[in-house]
């Protein structure tokens, strides 16, 4: 009989990691600033993402995983959009998208190698406002390391 290999291996992820950011965009607004009015939410929770609702969040990745960011305002009267992911290209290379038939828009990222931690940062387009928002803490693409 045949010693049984030991080490863990996690099965490939089919699925997007979905990053979900949802802006109270009338709160922005008035007070020029993200901060406290963004809520960040991941669909890694089981995989070991934490931080979930808050603006740090810590999204649990790994090599070849895709990463899909779309922005909801709180207020269904608001717009609200990502205008940019500012991330380490060399990490993982981020583009936006949008879906078929419609303007809504979306970015999708993929990871292209393993890490310990990535930090970044979203620029939002709220309101009418002419220049972007860019949210004032980092959040984070985590590896398995940490």
């Amino acid at each position: 009989m045949e010693p049984k290999d030991t080490q863990d291996h996690e099965p490939p992820r089919q699925q997007p990691i979905s990053i979900r950011a949802v802006i109270d965009v009338v709160g922005a607004l008035a007070t020029g600033s993200l901060s406290g009015n963004l809520y960040l939410l991941d669909t890694n929770r089981a995989n070991g993402s934490t931080g979930i609702g808050t603006e740090s969040l810590r999204t649990r990745v790994r090599k070849g995983d895709q990463v899909l960011w779309t922005a909801l305002p709180l207020e269904c009267e608001a717009f609200a959009s990502i205008e940019d992911i500012v991330v380490d290209k060399e990490f993982c290379m981020v583009e936006s998208r949008t879906y078929p038939g419609t303007d809504v828009s979306y970015w999708i990222g993929t990871v292209k190698r393993d890490t310990e931690i990535a930090t970044y940062y979203i620029k939002f387009k709220l309101g009418t406002r002419m220049e972007a928002m860019t949210t004032a803490s980092p959040a984070f693409l985590v590896g398995a390391a940490t």
